[in-house]
């Protein structure tokens, strides 16, 4: 699909193009210098639409903001992290990085044996519930970030009741988890707070964006908290005149991007049943034992696989122009998280995942011979 941006004349500004094989075009106009506060208008429509479409109760609940990784900042500058964040090893870099941003100290602890052999959660079962996981809550743990990878829904069910077990906080990274469910609602209203990413890879593409959704009896007052922080600060504007009362980021989503998502969730269904139907191709052909399982509660926005020789296969696919990618290496091996953690399962598994391609623009033919080839080069 093709977004023509005009101006308050008709002039057109810019084209762009997200990539698709859709033929349609969409106008987005700039209003006339008589309307107010477009910005925050649109941004406000894709929120409110986006939370409706992921079983949110109150469009008040939710706020946009400039990225994924923002809204998982924000979100955390709420609380006081002096406290152990449980992050789970396997995940990508970013998720790591707003909690060492706050000043929090990670506790990696490894996958269990048993939630690997049912694909509990993720591709390693990112939050991995079982002695491994429940047993790692300190006196100092405040808060757990399940992570739906690849866009399969955690066991939210066990992560709840630990939670409230522990009293505490369920923060949601749903960065791959536009459209998923779990126990017949939307990701985006269990967690205390969910936050979403927009990135022009994912589900639900957009120029750039986040999302938080909000799921509190407070959340008038933390979504008023955290509007201010994400546009440095500002706080009680009245016309001209407004206030600072404490530090603040340049989190907030722009127009362009929130006009595209309005768009965008028009086709999230449809594209996301494209996605489900490859995947369940994939389930019924790869002949792999390790793989993400079939569900029609994921959104499919990566689709992994484990090989022995991943090297090896990652060339061979290349070779038949095959793209492939790695999500992800584990957080613990990079220079700046590395520790003396023993993660064996974990380590283990890294060194075999690979993710092969599915997205709405595969054809048939790009899906049987993608078939063909793992089949062939996996093993």
């Amino acid at each position: 699909m093709a977004y023509t941006i005009t101006g308050r004349d008709g002039t057109v500004i810019a084209t762009i193009s997200d990539g698709t094989t859709d033929t349609t075009s969409t106008t987005l106009s700039i209003p006339g210098k008589n309307t107010t506060n477009y910005g925050l208008h649109i941004n406000q429509n894709f929120v409110n639409l986006l939370n409706n479409f992921s079983g949110g109760t109150t469009p008040a609940n939710a706020l946009a903001g400039q990225l994924w990784f923002d809204s998982l900042n924000n979100r955390l500058k709420y609380y006081d992290t002096g406290g152990n964040w449980r992050i789970s090893p396997n995940l990508v870099v970013s998720e790591a990085t707003p909690t060492g941003s706050q000043g929090a100290g990670d506790f990696w602890f490894d996958t269990n044996t048993s939630t690997l052999k049912v694909y509990s959660g993720s591709a390693y079962a990112s939050v991995g519930i079982g002695s491994s996981s429940a047993g790692s809550i300190t006196a100092k743990t405040i808060a757990i970030l399940p992570v739906h990878f690849g866009g399969f829904p955690c066991n939210l069910k066990d992560i709840q009741s630990i939670a409230k077990k522990h009293k505490l906080t369920i923060i949601e990274d749903a960065a791959h988890a536009t459209g998923t469910t779990y126990s017949k609602k939307k990701i985006g209203s269990h967690g205390t707070a969910v936050c979403f990413s927009f990135h022009p890879v994912k589900n639900l593409a957009m120029p750039t964006g986040g999302l938080i959704s909000i799921n509190h009896k407070n959340h008038k007052q933390f979504r008023k908290t955290l509007l201010a922080r994400r546009w440095c600060g500002i706080t009680d504007r009245v016309g001209s005149e407004y206030d600072v009362k404490e530090l603040g980021w340049n989190y907030y989503m722009n127009e362009f991007s929130a006009a595209i998502g309005l768009t965008q969730l028009k086709k999230l269904n449809s594209t996301n049943k494209i996605r489900k139907k490859i995947a369940k191709i994939y389930d019924k052909e790869l002949c792999l034992e390790r793989k993400i399982p079939y569900s029609q509660n994921c959104s499919y926005h990566i689709y992994w696989i484990q090989v022995n020789n991943r090297t090896k296969f990652r060339k061979k696919m290349e070779e038949m122009n095959i793209e492939t990618g790695i999500h992800y290496r584990p957080i613990h091996t990079f220079t700046m998280y590395k520790n003396t953690a023993k993660i064996p399962i974990t380590e283990k598994i890294s060194k075999k995942i690979v993710s092969i391609p599915i997205h709405p623009n595969l054809t048939e033919n790009n899906i049987d011979k993608i078939i063909v080839n793992v089949n062939r080069f996996a093993n």
